[in-house]
This record gives structure tokens, sequence and C-alpha cells, in this order.
């Protein structure tokens, strides 16, 4: 056994699991995972380094592709909708010229003013309808109707 190795994996392995542990975001626990197999490749005797490379980046690979989706799915899964997004959709009307270079532009939305700019760019002029693309924090971005 060639006892390097052995050091090598632990310590490949710990600090995989470190590094997760301090991001929480999934993105080390895959080499953890080929370096505990290679671990104990090691451990089961098998020295030849090529193999064990070979098998760590394999099950590194392969439990990545395994796990990602439902890893993104769950972790996109936080995002908290908001009430503002029942806006999407709807019609407004411009209160004040829409001009994304001068930052300037508002809306009516339900009642309510908005500060608004336009999804492409484009000038809209004040009391033209307008429709809600999607809200980016305060701000409702818009589409002429």
């Amino acid at each position: 056994m060639q006892e390097y190795m052995l050091w090598i994996w632990i310590g490949l392995f710990v600090l995989f699991l470190a590094l997760e542990a301090l991001t929480a975001q999934l993105t080390t626990i895959w080499f953890a995972c080929g370096a505990l197999v290679a671990l104990i490749l090691e451990l089961a005797g098998v020295e030849n380094i090529g193999i064990q490379l070979l098998v760590f980046t394999a099950v590194s690979v392969i439990v990545l592709i395994a796990t990602r989706p439902f890893v993104k799915k769950v972790i996109n899964k936080k995002k908290e909708p908001t009430n503002a997004d029942r806006y999407i959709g709807t019609d407004a009307v411009v209160t004040e010229r829409i001009d994304n270079l001068a930052g300037t532009g508002s809306v009516k939305l339900s009642g309510t003013e908005w500060t608004a700019r336009s999804i492409d760019g484009m000038c809209i002029e004040k009391d033209c309808v307008v429709t809600v693309e999607k809200i980016e924090g305060v701000k409702a971005i818009v589409r002429p109707k």
C-alpha cells in the first residue's frame, strides 16, 4: 500500500467536506464522494494510482449527473414568490414617461404607483397602456401593449 496516497485521499475527502460545510451550496459534495471511493480502493489494496484517479473522476461525475437536477430543484424551491408576482401579465398606465437611459418612468398599477422601466429599452410616453412583464425589486418591467 502506498501510504502517501492514503493520506492524499483522506486529505481530499476532508477538504471537500470542509468546503461543502463552508459554502452550503452543494458544490463539492460530489468530489467528496469520489475521494471516499478512491480512499476505499486504496484501503482495499488497489495501488494503481491511474485506476484510483479514474474511479475518483468517474464517481464524481456520475454522482454529479445523478443528483444535480434534484439539487437544483431543491435550491430553486427556496425562492419565495411575492405578492408583486400577481401583477405580471396585467395592464398598467404610464404616469411618467419611461426612459431607461434617464432612469425615469412610473406606472399606475392596480391603484398603486410603481417605478417602471421598459423591457426593451424603448421610451414609452405618458398615458400609454403597458403590460407588466416582470417585477424586479420595486420596479415594474413593462412592454407597450
